[in-house]
């Protein structure tokens, strides 16, 4: 394909600019190699085919049966995708993985999303890949990455309220201090001098009330959250 000129690219960048939601969506459409795909343009291994969904064997696999699995009609990304495409995509891909596990004889899968160019997307059309994976494989292989734990709080007190908020859910502030927050020893008052006087006769120890268990309202969500750290 030649190139554009300056001038016609300036043109080209203009006609975008005034292009209407429904013309840019089927500019990308026509642009997208996935779309041709489906529209059968492009030959594929074909898997799986409804009325919503395609999977495919990828041309240049992870592993041996690596499945790429894209809903017909074009989104680049998953917000943009309805919540009743993407129950439908996950149901297929739990098929696909059980079919790895079987025919290939995997003993495990990956179900890999890359959601934005920074997350490694090369596409322009949304896939959920399936990869069937083998002990000792060595894919993807990620560094260990210990975060520092201040660090871990900060994140943990950024996102929680917005999740729940997304959710519906209400987040009550702990009137209590947390569990795992060590409790400061209160000091000893300091015995005064004391005149010997005579031993009384021995009496018999009474009984040491028993220790206060916590309740459930002591207990926040981020003693729950320390479990698991």
């Amino acid at each position: 394909m030649p190139e554009l000129t300056e001038d016609q690219r300036k043109a080209l960048e203009e006609k975008i600019k005034n292009m209407s939601p429904a013309e840019l969506a089927e500019l990308q459409k026509q642009q997208c190699i996935f779309c041709q795909i489906i529209a059968g343009k492009i030959p594929s291994k074909k898997l799986h085919e409804d009325d919503t969904s395609l999977g495919i064997l990828d041309i240049n696999p992870a592993a041996k049966g690596h499945i790429l699995l894209m809903p017909k009609q074009h989104y680049a990304i998953m917000p943009q995708m309805p919540d009743e495409i993407i129950t439908h995509l996950f149901t297929v891909a739990q098929t696909l993985s059980q079919l790895q596990l079987r025919a290939l004889k995997a003993t495990g899968t990956n179900l890999f999303v890359a959601n934005g160019p920074e997350a490694g997307q090369r596409a322009q059309h949304f896939l959920l890949h399936i990869i069937p994976r083998r002990e000792g494989d060595k894919l993807l292989e990620v560094e260990e990455k210990m975060l520092d734990k201040q660090y871990q709080k900060s994140i943990h007190t950024s996102v929680q309220p917005r999740l729940y908020e997304l959710l519906g859910l209400k987040l009550e502030k702990p009137t209590e201090p947390s569990l795992s927050q060590p409790k400061t020893q209160q000091p000893q008052p300091k015995q005064q001098d004391q005149i010997p006087i005579e031993p009384s006769p021995a009496k018999s120890p009474s009984p040491q009330p028993a220790a206060k268990r916590p309740s459930k309202e002591d207990v926040s969500l981020d003693d729950i959250a320390n479990l698991f750290k």
